[in-house]
């Protein structure tokens, strides 16, 4: 099955960074790309209709003639590109969240036409990022050109998560021939004098993360011999500031969907969320194929 890379275009600015983006991943992954325009049915801005007397609402001549301009747009920029455009009867969110079923990766922006300047990450973007049966790439900041030459940033808290993530942070890594680089995040280091139990547990902190990344380049290598691989222990008042810090130097964060602390309910560990919110780079959120 020949996954496309979906991106969800609205005539945003941010939906058209999200969709050159998405372009240069399908070429990366030798994917198509299918760029996909959800329309709210009347339903969804509360009108109360009888549904049988309005029915399911067409597609909008408006926005599918900004649908083909997007697409001719990505095709002369990214020659070799093969592009298919969409409009589905359904809120945005929900659209790709289905479309994702189907997916290799799924393209957001940061903010849509419906972004308030207040919120970071719009609620399509959130819902997309909890919820996608593929990994999501979160495009922020809203700005180009594209970041190329940044290495790929992975946290690595050893839970099952993070592994996810290291190993889709290795093959974005191979895929765009940067480095790979592994965080760890630890507490911040006491810069007084402390109590012996107190080093101790400091240094019990250090076998622990050395261990920990460690480990995640034995199994990056494994799979990708010739990948340059840096480990990194950072300390920082939390993982998620740990992160946000380090990404300034990077052209992508990869984080799983839920750390050691996660809770069942959560479909989007504090740190991942944190991270899409605030990362200096794009973020690609690791869910599973499925």
């Amino acid at each position: 099955m020949n996954r496309p890379v979906v991106a969800g275009v609205d005539g945003s600015p941010s939906s058209l960074v999200a969709a050159e983006h998405a372009a240069r991943a399908a070429l990366l992954r030798s994917r198509p790309l299918l760029l996909v325009h959800g329309y709210l049915h009347p339903f969804g801005y509360g009108v109360p209709l009888n549904p049988y007397d309005v029915g399911v609402p067409a597609p909008s001549e408006e926005a599918q003639k900004m649908l083909e301009r997007t697409a001719a747009e990505l095709v002369d920029r990214w020659p070799g590109l093969a592009v298919e455009v969409r409009q589905v009867a359904g809120g945005p969110g929900a659209t790709l969240v289905e479309e994702s079923r189907r997916a290799e990766l799924v393209v957001v922006g940061s903010r849509g036409l419906g972004g308030v300047a207040g919120l970071l990450l719009g609620s399509v973007g959130a819902q997309v990022a909890a919820h996608a049966h593929c990994p999501v790439l979160v495009v922020r900041p809203d700005e180009q050109p594209i970041p190329v030459e940044g290495p790929v940033l992975v946290g690595v808290d050893g839970s099952e998560s993070s592994q996810l993530a290291v190993s889709y942070g290795a093959d974005e890594a191979a895929l765009r021939d940067v480095p790979l680089v592994l965080v760890h995040v630890g507490p911040p280091a006491e810069d007084r004098a402390v109590p012996e139990e107190v080093e101790e547990s400091q240094a019990a902190y250090q076998a622990e993360a050395v261990r920990l990344l460690a480990d995640a380049s034995a199994a990056v290598r494994a799979e990708h011999p010739d990948l340059v691989v840096q480990e990194h222990p950072v300390r920082a008042a939390g993982a998620a500031q740990g992160l946000i810090e380090a990404s300034g130097t990077a052209s992508l964060l990869v984080v799983g969907t839920r750390g050691r602390a996660g809770f069942a309910g959560l479909l989007l560990g504090s740190v991942s969320q944190a991270a899409i919110q605030h990362a200096h780079c794009p973020v690609l959120v690791a869910h599973p194929v499925n």
